[in-house]
């Protein structure tokens, strides 16, 4: 792989939504001196990379999604200097770091818009999409208009407080002013201040970033021909400045994102129902009565096929955007789960919490934009103290799930069959075989369409190992084409029977067979 970083041929990533993770100062929101703090966690869980959602200064109506000052840390988590320090701290304990980059939208309240919203032109006034008429809406976008003394409607992305810089149109109707070319003199400066984010971050000592709606950048871009010029514009910059540095992207068409230069794109939860087959479908196939495993077999495939050699595919147990995946999982069904996905190809992403089995919190109101996300955000629970070791304060900023006196980090530690040493096992056997990591071959074996049970081969040139996986509650048999020799070094339970071609997988279970 050109121009791959040698740190992701093993980086295991851990997701930290940082106002729910650990609260040092007893306001009841989590801070970075608290990630700094359980480093040492992160590192004994096996992870040595980690992404933290938007840490910059917001007025939170989006999580922090809405950044009003990408060159300054929310005060509520602490100040640059302590982002300065979790970089060192967790590059002493061999752990990268990537932010969460939000390139797409600011605030409303940021400087940058406020002065785009003068009636009078100044150099902001196309860093946004406006309309040069108030009654006019901006082609393929919502908008927010009437806020302003200037004339014109501006677009938005998602929310109304974030209205969309300006990185131009894929192929620009002449009748229409703003819808600019992507290389015109306003959407370049939108790139160049973009860039400057990057450098300011990347020299105090960040490793890379996890980018935002990346492929929405340019308008209009139905082929996605303009985002992947846009995207090879700025790995141009990264790799002549900051050759080490890592992009990832909220992007989950990898044949683009990987084309236009990042190093590693998420299988989503919208667009192909792939990843969502997988977990979180009326019928998944990690479930005891099983579902398809064929959906997710042939969307992998072709993803692998067309990024093969050139960058990775991550499958991750969840996000912020996404219900936990202890929602509909009990422990058993985790397990399998987590053997899946430490196992496979491409870089694994843990979102906090999971490793333990945090449920989703049912029927919260929502809080900094969350809506039905808000239960998959609720606070780490570390033990079965007040607020489950999260915070001091009386009231966290959103609840916990009221069973964190039983599923808890201290609960766990102690027991070698917890969800969390289970993990734990997990990372150390991907660390110890390099046919189980990021880079090395995969091949499905078995995953036949109404079948439920899931063969596939990790391999290099000098070592191969099997994964057997079976999510039903009842036993599962299959036939393969070649006869297997060789030691099970991990099973959730109940080891696989192997007699010649014929494998027998027990309820609920997975295995691990290294071949001789």
């Amino acid at each position: 792989m050109a121009k791959f970083p040698k740190w992701l041929e093993n980086a295991v990533f851990y997701e930290i939504y940082p106002q729910s993770f650990n609260d040092t100062n007893s306001d009841g929101i989590g801070d970075l001196q608290g990630i700094i703090e359980k480093l040492d966690y992160i590192c004994e869980l096996g992870c040595n990379a980690i992404w933290i959602n938007p840490c910059f200064e917001s007025p939170f109506n989006d999580a922090g999604y809405d950044v009003l000052n990408y060159k300054k840390i929310a005060p509520r988590y602490g100040c640059n200097s302590d982002m300065r320090r979790l970089f060192s701290e967790a590059h002493e304990r061999g752990i990268h770091v990537l932010l969460d980059l939000v390139p797409g939208h600011t605030s409303i309240e940021h400087p940058w818009f406020k002065e785009s919203m003068k009636d009078i032109p100044n150099k902001y006034s196309d860093r946004y999409i406006w309309t040069n008429s108030i009654w006019e809406n901006p082609e393929g976008v919502n908008c927010i208009r009437g806020i302003s003394d200037r004339d014109g409607s501006a677009g938005v992305n998602f929310f109304s407080s974030q209205p969309a810089l300006n990185y131009g149109y894929a192929n620009p109707d002449p009748n229409k002013p703003y819808q600019m070319s992507p290389t015109d003199e306003a959407p370049m400066a939108t790139r160049k201040a973009m860039k400057e984010v990057m450098s300011f971050w990347l020299d105090m000592g960040c490793d890379g970033f996890r980018v935002d709606m990346a492929g929405s950048l340019v308008k209009n871009d139905f082929d996605g021909k303009e985002n992947i010029k846009l995207w090879k514009d700025f790995r141009a910059f990264i790799d002549e400045n900051y050759p080490e540095c890592v992009l990832i992207s909220e992007w989950g068409e990898p044949e683009k994102s990987i084309a236009g230069g990042f190093h590693m794109d998420f299988l989503l939860h919208f667009g192909p129902e792939c990843y969502t087959s997988l977990f979180r479908s009326k019928k998944p196939f990690f479930s005891k009565t099983g579902g398809d495993i064929s959906i997710f077999r042939d969307q992998f495939q072709k993803y692998y096929n067309e990024s093969k050699g050139k960058g990775l595919i991550c499958i991750p147990s969840g996000n912020h955007d996404m219900d936990r995946l202890a929602r509909n999982h009990d422990v058993d069904e985790l397990k399998v789960c987590f053997t899946f996905l430490l196992t496979m190809c491409g870089a694994p992403f843990i979102y906090y919490g999971d490793e333990i089995g945090i449920k989703h919190v049912e029927n919260l109101t929502s809080v900094e934009g969350g809506y039905g996300r808000t239960g998959s955000r609720s606070p780490m629970q570390w033990n079965s103290n007040i607020n489950g070791g999260f915070t001091q304060y009386i009231k966290p900023y959103i609840d916990l799930n009221s069973d964190y006196d039983k599923v808890n980090v201290e609960n766990q530690q102690g027991n070698l069959s917890s969800l969390l040493n289970i993990v734990i096992k997990l990372n150390k056997i991907r660390g110890e075989y390099p046919a189980l990591q990021n880079t090395s071959e995969f091949e499905f074996v078995y995953a036949e369409k109404d079948s439920y049970q899931l063969v596939y081969k990790r391999f290099n040139e000098s070592q191969t190992l099997y994964v057997f996986v079976n999510p039903l509650e009842k036993q599962s048999t299959c036939k393969l084409d070649t006869v297997l020799n060789g030691d099970i070094i991990f099973s959730t339970g109940v080891e696989i029977s192997i007699n010649e071609t014929e494998i027998s997988c027990p309820p609920c279970s997975a295995s691990i067979l290294l071949c001789r």
